[in-house]
């Protein structure tokens, strides 16, 4: 395989350890049907962009894999399996030993991500070194990455990171585009993230999996929406809201 072009990097954790503060409103089984469900979706949005050169999907799951090569994604397994910045500089070391672009790291978590959304990541993208970030919208953190090499800076996930991508971007000379793109912006993570997800109906893959299994109202019922936060404005602004 000849990387080459600008990929898209997706680290997908094991079934039985993802989503797991999701155990108050959804069982086992649910959560890793609700799992399986995003991964689809997220690899649905990136099939659909002619743009990119591929899908990497990092995972040490054998079903989350067979998923990925359904959708036509390469995989690579994790064997280190030390979460999200661990699987995506693997996939990022790799790639720029290969001679690849760039690449476009996010989660599969984000359910409403779409193909036209990931098209304008790849439009802002300059000559590198450069650098395009999309924050979640509940803790701040990045839900996508897109670099110019695939190591132009060290990756660091989690709460909060959207800011520490950003320094590490200045301190390498790099002025970070930002985007803020709601259906990439919602990773669905917390119970809040999952009842913001359930408040409007979705052509997703994931809101069929939870309504065939008569989750909608109960999840409606048992948890209202909650404000989601704008980095924009430092504030919380609802679904509606600026």
């Amino acid at each position: 395989m000849s990387p080459g072009g600008i990929w898209a990097v997706v680290p997908a954790k094991s079934l039985g350890e993802a989503k797991q503060r999701l155990a108050g409103v959804l069982t086992a089984a649910e959560r890793q049907d609700l799992v399986r469900a995003m991964l689809g979706d997220v690899l649905a949005a990136l099939a659909a962009v002619p743009d990119l050169a591929g899908i990497l999907v990092v995972t040490r799951d054998a079903e989350l894999a067979a998923i990925g090569r359904s959708f036509g994604a390469h995989v690579m397994t994790d064997l280190r399996h030390e979460g999200p910045t661990s699987a995506v500089t693997m996939a990022a070391t790799w790639l720029a030993a290969e001679g690849a672009a760039g690449m476009i790291a996010i989660p599969a978590d984000v359910p409403l991500v779409t193909p036209d959304e990931i098209g304008q990541i790849l439009a802002t993208m300059g000559e590198p070194p450069a650098m395009t970030l999309v924050p979640a919208l509940a803790d701040m953190g990045s839900n996508a990455v897109a670099l110019a090499p695939p190591d132009a800076i060290p990756l660091r996930f989690g709460l909060r990171s959207f800011f520490l991508h950003q320094e590490a971007a200045l301190e390498r000379g790099i002025a970070p585009q930002i985007l803020r793109l709601p259906g990439l912006g919602l990773d669905v993570d917390r119970p809040d993230d999952l009842a913001a997800f359930v408040a409007e109906p979705s052509a997703t893959r994931s809101y069929a999996c939870l309504a065939e299994r008569s989750l909608i109202e109960r999840l409606r019922e048992t948890r209202p929406a909650a404000p989601v936060h704008d980095p924009g404005s430092g504030r919380a602004s609802g679904k509606d809201g600026p």
